[in-house]
């Protein structure tokens, strides 16, 4: 014999500042509830597991060696037409140096 949990729903069918006083209370009645701790059991493996993964912060994904946030200075105009270019070219100004950068490491400037 299987037991079954009531289904709840996740969402409430329209935004709590449109219902009335009884729509409000039947859809914040869990809210009320007492000592809701005492219904918590310890996480599984599986999800302590996914639990890790949500704690770390999201990044960029690590390339090459990683990279090292640097303060630059540039002469106004020059930025502004490099963000031009970076903007003609769907790529950010970060990629648009860093392909420059190895432009000129490579000597093809």
């Amino acid at each position: 014999m299987t037991t079954q949990k009531k289904a709840k729903s996740k969402k409430p069918t329209k935004p709590y500042w449109e219902m009335n006083k009884e729509e409000l209370a039947a859809a914040t009645a869990e809210f009320d509830r007492e000592f809701v701790i005492d219904e918590f059991k310890p996480l599984t493996p599986a999800q302590r597991a996914k639990w890790k993964r949500l704690q770390r912060k999201p990044g960029r994904p690590k390339v090459g060696n990683g990279v090292k946030v640097i303060s630059l200075s540039v002469e106004q105009g020059l930025l502004a037409r490099a963000d031009r270019l970076a903007k003609k070219l769907k790529i950010s100004r970060a990629q648009l140096v860093r392909r420059g950068l190895e432009a000129v490491l490579a000597g093809k400037c």
